[in-house]
């Protein structure tokens, strides 16, 4: 039950936070690319640059900050699911990022706190 709800939650953060990015003028690429390597949240266009965007949404801070689930073993996993991206794309030679999206819900609300350029 606890997993249905976590993986309910965590598409309402994922859905703000494409709203979120479209209103502050990205093009959405794609939600939830996966790939045996794992899977990313969401693919963005900023300009001429790719965004690789992890999406972490909390009710509360019992489980910390929801960048710290951003780990060094995921940072690994997206890194790899986004050069597959590229690959399979044929986008060479392009620039990219790599960012995380927190998401806090609380009373209804939608708190955003968008890191640009986690992983580099």
């Amino acid at each position: 039950m606890q997993r249905k709800y976590n993986k309910k939650i965590g598409k309402i953060g994922e859905d703000i936070s494409s709203d979120f990015l479209i209103k502050n003028g990205y093009e959405i690429l794609e939600r939830n690319f996966i790939c045996r390597n794992g899977e990313i949240d969401i693919i963005a266009k900023e300009n001429e640059e790719y965004v690789f965007c992890e999406v972490k949404t909390r009710r509360n801070f019992s489980f910390g900050y929801p960048i710290d689930a951003v780990n060094y073993p995921k940072i690994k996993r997206i890194l790899r699911v986004a050069k597959y991206y590229l690959y399979v794309n044929h986008l060479y030679n392009k620039t990219i990022r790599f960012d995380v999206i927190e998401v806090y819900l609380n009373n209804g609300k939608a708190y955003i706190n968008h890191v640009k350029k986690i992983l580099l």
